[in-house]
């Protein structure tokens, strides 16, 4: 079972004193949580102003730094479209990454997310499929794209509403898909699925991007202690 650490995401320090900001904040939290067992880093590269970025300098200072503190370790970057609202200026940053991630993420119920993930594909980037809700998983199987998938993230809790009710609904537009499955919830669902990914034998991630509590409700210190928390309600590793 891969245990994922989403160390930072849309975090401020305002938010959590710990939430790693600069690539130096980044490499220091990915430690913390390779530590504590981590398997792979999820990481949102930030600009010199503390903003998100998919700017070639700010991705390569990220992952330059984490790979220094966690050698060997698997690093990823999202691509949300939030990060660079304008469609064409985010592929144009993409297509200049130099240093590249071994994993990204892609939203596919944003619009454009087959062409962001082509454009990766052909770049050499392991593509992680992001699936937020049902239409999400019916394009992503109608892309044709499910053979060149490293792995699908069921991510039912980054919307409002039922994620119970949803996580089913993607479940059975998945069907038959024989890629592997990351389950992980956001904020008060994070606990309910990272025991939910447990009992079905799927990876799952805990990080400050995902809820800033422990399951007993008091605040993590940091992303090691969330990862630590995580392997004690999972499975033990294989």
């Amino acid at each position: 079972m891969l245990l994922k650490a989403a160390i930072n995401g849309r975090r401020t320090r305002s938010e959590h004193p710990a939430a790693p900001i600069t690539a130096g904040q980044q490499a220091m939290e990915a430690a913390r949580a390779v530590r504590a067992g981590a398997g792979a880093i999820h990481v949102h590269p930030r600009d010199k102003q503390g903003r998100e970025s998919l700017a070639p300098d700010d991705v390569a200072a990220s992952l330059e730094a984490i790979r220094a503190s966690c050698p060997s370790v698997p690093i990823g970057v999202s691509t949300g479209a939030w990060i660079v609202p304008e469609f064409d200026r985010r592929l144009l940053l993409i297509e200049g990454w130099a240093v590249l991630p071994d994993f990204t993420a892609v939203n596919f119920h944003e619009p454009g997310a087959l062409l962001v993930a082509q454009v990766l594909l052909q770049k050499g980037i392991a593509l992680e499929a992001g699936i937020w809700n049902a239409e999400a998983a019916a394009v992503f199987r109608g892309s044709g794209l499910s053979n060149d998938c490293l792995r699908i993230l069921i991510e039912p809790g980054q919307e409002a509403g039922n994620a119970r009710e949803r996580f089913a609904a993607v479940e059975s537009v998945l069907e038959g898909l024989k890629n592997p499955r990351l389950l992980h919830g956001s904020e008060a669902s994070a606990w309910t699925f990272i025991a939910l990914a447990g009992e079905a034998g799927y990876d799952t991630r805990i990080g400050l991007e995902d809820t800033l509590t422990l399951p007993d409700g008091s605040q993590a210190r940091d992303n090691g202690e969330l990862v630590s928390a995580a392997w004690k309600i999972l499975p033990r590793r294989q």
